[in-house]
């Protein structure tokens, strides 16, 4: 009795299982390591294309490769997260997140634009661009104290900014409490604590910065003068919530975002937060501002005896 050797039933070779793997199983495998979340937002998106899933991917992949016990910042939901100096990210290291977010998003990323992307707000809105077409945003931007002073109206000891980023939606900022500041002298007795009052002030100053720097759109004819520090003032402030008392040792995170311009009023929603939690909540802090008056023009003076 013979039998036929039934071709379907020989077991599959290692080289069969893999022609035989679905895209979902191989974007499966290359999502290893990264959250649930992540892998099935990066399997909707393959079919749908939709943008909204997009910075799920990316923090997922970023994730995946930031050092664990620098992994919490990323859920901390702010898009200021810097990823060398927040995250332990290196050059190498960065290319493979971007060698993974090309393969899963389908996309190309150049070296030379890998430059530019600072924060994990800046690698999102990259994506989302190169994604829509749109034309690249300008990269954030960072300045350490002695750059904020130099351009600030006010001054140490009434400058309550460590640092500051201005990027495309807003700008961050930093303010360490170190027990030492003179207001904490009577406010209030054996008990520092710092004022409400300037918590909105240092807002107010970021928001100041960002107008120096360039974050409000141009306005159309004055699209070349540059905004005079001297001309920016508080007028109004609204919709403020305190949290959280804020002492000595607590890092201030400071943050802005325009909501109105027209000129010569610019309105902006701030937050501070202490880690993750809410300190203040400002829904619009307003500030008049205005453009720095041109050079007048040199003439020369005729010397005497020269005639004209």
């Amino acid at each position: 009795m013979s039998h036929e050797v039934n071709d379907n039933n020989a077991p599959a070779s290692a080289g069969d299982a893999q022609t035989t793997e679905t895209p979902e199983q191989a974007l499966r495998n290359s999502l290893k390591r990264c959250s649930p979340a992540t892998v099935e937002a990066a399997i909707k998106f393959q079919s749908s294309r939709e943008p909204s899933l997009v910075p799920a991917i990316v923090i997922g992949i970023i994730e995946r490769y930031a050092e664990p016990d620098l992994r919490p910042k990323l859920r901390e939901n702010t898009d200021d997260v810097r990823l060398v100096d927040d995250l332990g990210i290196d050059s190498l290291t960065m290319m493979e997140i971007v060698i993974l977010t090309e393969e899963v998003l389908q996309v190309q990323i150049q070296n030379d634009e890998l430059r530019n992307l600072r924060t994990v707000g800046d690698v999102k809105i990259f994506i989302d661009c190169k994604l829509r077409g749109l034309p690249l945003p300008k990269p954030t931007r960072f300045f350490p104290i002695e750059q904020i002073a130099a351009v600030m109206p006010m001054q140490p000891p009434f400058l309550f900014l460590n640092e500051a980023s201005v990027g495309n939606s807003g700008a961050q900022g930093k303010y360490q409490i170190t027990g030492e500041e003179f207001f904490l002298q009577g406010h209030f007795k054996d008990n520092p604590v710092m004022p409400a009052s300037l918590m909105l002030e240092a807002l107010g100053q970021l928001a100041v910065f960002a107008i120096i720097e360039g974050v409000l759109p141009a306005e159309p004819g004055n699209e070349d003068k540059p905004i005079d520090p001297k001309t920016i003032y508080f007028t109004s402030c609204d919709g403020v919530r305190c949290h959280r008392v804020c002492k000595p040792g607590d890092l201030l995170t400071l943050s802005v975002k325009p909501k109105r311009v027209h000129m010569p009023l610019a309105t902006f929603e701030g937050s501070i937060r202490v880690g993750q939690e809410k300190a203040v909540i400002a829904e619009e802090i307003t500030l008049t501002f205005g453009y720095a008056e041109p050079a007048p023009e040199v003439t020369e003076t005729p010397e005497v005896g020269e005639t004209k």
